[in-house]
């Protein structure tokens, strides 16, 4: 008698995918500072308030969380999914904010490339999310993470070699410096996204 007055699932995988378009808005936005590298204050600031859309749409969830009885997935499941999503707008953010406060007005090829796989993931990410709410889509979502492992694999090789390229050529140790943290970020939203692809890759698996 007590659940059956108690609040039910609530719409999770609702939030779950309008936090996941913000992660695809994010990603398209870093993508185009890196190809563009100009109006880069204004692009910060684009992605800085998708963040804090992002931000509302965590808290939200999560006080969802705490007023809803009987959840679609575990509890635990549904705090760590919407929480890593949050962190990988976090790290697009740290990497906009970045280039912004040190004045970086040229950005190498590598730099772009990372800023192209990092809106892959975002979209991928989105992919698996979307099929969530159904676990006879368990191998699209699965096919999603999966390309997700592949794109985090393909940022590593990337940072290294422009690592490398950097340490090699670049005279300007500023210059070094201030690099290579912007690589380290980019490479860092990649990790996020596969914690996300983890996250769901466990769900699907415990609940096909």
């Amino acid at each position: 008698m007590f659940g059956r007055l108690m609040p039910r699932e609530g719409r999770f995988f609702e939030l779950f995918n309008e936090h996941a378009e913000q992660i695809v808005q994010g990603g398209r936005e870093l993508a185009a500072l890196m190809a563009a590298g100009d109006d880069i204050q204004h692009r910060a600031y684009a992605i800085e308030t998708i963040e804090k859309r992002a931000d509302k749409i965590t808290q939200t969830t999560i006080e969802l969380l705490h007023k809803t009885f009987i959840t679609p997935l575990d509890r635990d499941e549904i705090h760590q999914l919407i929480t890593r999503m949050d962190d990988v707008l976090d790290l697009m953010e740290d990497v906009s904010q970045s280039i912004f406060l040190y004045d970086i007005r040229a950005l190498s090829a590598e730099a772009l490339k990372l800023g192209e796989i990092c809106e892959a993931c975002a979209h991928q990410v989105k992919e698996a999310v979307g099929h969530l709410s159904n676990m006879q889509n368990a191998a699209l979502i699965l096919k999603a993470c999966d390309e997700i492992d592949h794109l985090e694999s393909e940022a590593d090789h990337v940072m290294r070699a422009a690592m490398a390229k950097l340490f090699r050529d670049e005279p300007d140790v500023r210059q070094v410096i201030k690099m290579k943290a912007v690589y380290e970020l980019l490479e860092t939203v990649t990790d996020r996204c596969e914690d996300v692809a983890n996250i769901i890759e466990g769900i699907v698996l415990e609940n096909a």
